[in-house]
């Protein structure tokens, strides 16, 4: 099966451009609330979206879904409205799939499940050490239908250097283990393009086809579209990039056990690296 791509964006030529090239999800990210102290001094994404990029980008998104990550959990204060309010803003926008950021506690993902009532898609965004930890009742949570395991902020949580430690050190196993036996959907982290990043986006497509991964984030390193200014090449980084990445995926169907064994040997060798380089 092949992984869901998805892309934060809210310009409506590359939203139209990367569902286009086969993106199976334009991102719309409203999340702000604690981002910036979290994150501080990190070259992170920080969007801080609106409703009103919801309703611009909903006409142009056809045969991608439109994916919102709103705030954690929070109550209205005298500049913003409350969680409730902003999900029903999300909702009522045209949201199909809705993003649960930052939560801890299995009574957390049971208001979100609540508040959402079945009119969109719930993903949690597993970032916390606290929801690491709960992650065997979290999946207990009726109408929960995804989770994604969120590298930066967990790698934060966690004291480690470098966000793919969690990939070679067993965190991210363990992690889609538990989630897997519980039947739920599950993906994690981000890719850049075939051949890219510091640690190569190949090695790590390999680790999701190991661990039975659904969903990865096209991150910047894949194409930062607030960098590069002419729409063609835009176009043909999307094209050429989603097409390598399934082309890879073909490949890695026809691995075998020993072959993902060594992509990971090879994932802890360099993610070993880099954090050498970060000490």
């Amino acid at each position: 099966m092949a992984l869901t791509l998805m892309y934060i964006t809210n310009n409506e030529l590359v939203a139209d451009i990367a569902q286009r090239a086969g993106v199976d999800r334009i991102w719309i990210d409203m999340e702000y609330i604690g981002k910036e102290e979290r994150q501080a001094g990190m070259n992170t994404v920080k969007s801080h979206h609106t409703i009103d990029d919801i309703v611009r980008l909903r006409p142009i998104v056809k045969t991608s879904k439109l994916m919102v990550r709103v705030n954690p959990l929070h109550q209205a204060t005298k500049d913003y409205c409350s969680s409730k309010e902003e999900i029903e803003n999300t909702l009522t926008a045209g949201a199909e799939v809705i993003m649960l950021p930052m939560f801890r506690t299995r009574a957390d993902a049971e208001k979100f499940v609540e508040i959402v009532d079945g009119r969109a898609k719930v993903q949690l965004l597993l970032e916390t050490a606290e929801a690491a930890a709960k992650i065997k009742e979290i999946c207990k949570v009726q109408g929960v239908d995804e989770i994604h395991i969120g590298l930066n902020d967990l790698h934060l949580a966690y004291g480690q250097k470098f966000m793919f430690q969690l990939l070679a050190d067993g965190t991210v196993e363990r992690l889609c283990k538990t989630i897997k036996e519980n039947g739920i959907k599950y993906g994690f982290g981000g890719i850049a393009r075939v051949g890219y990043g510091m640690l190569p986006a190949e090695y790590i497509m390999a680790e999701h086809y190991r661990l039975g991964s659904t969903a990865a984030i096209l991150s910047r390193g894949f194409c930062d579209a607030n960098l590069v200014e002419d729409p063609k090449t835009i176009e043909d980084i999307f094209l050429e990039g989603v097409k390598n990445i399934r082309l890879k995926e073909i490949e890695f169907l026809g691995y075998t056990e020993e072959q993902f064994k060594n992509n990971h040997a090879m994932v802890v060798e360099k993610v070993n690296q880099i954090v050498a380089l970060k000490s």
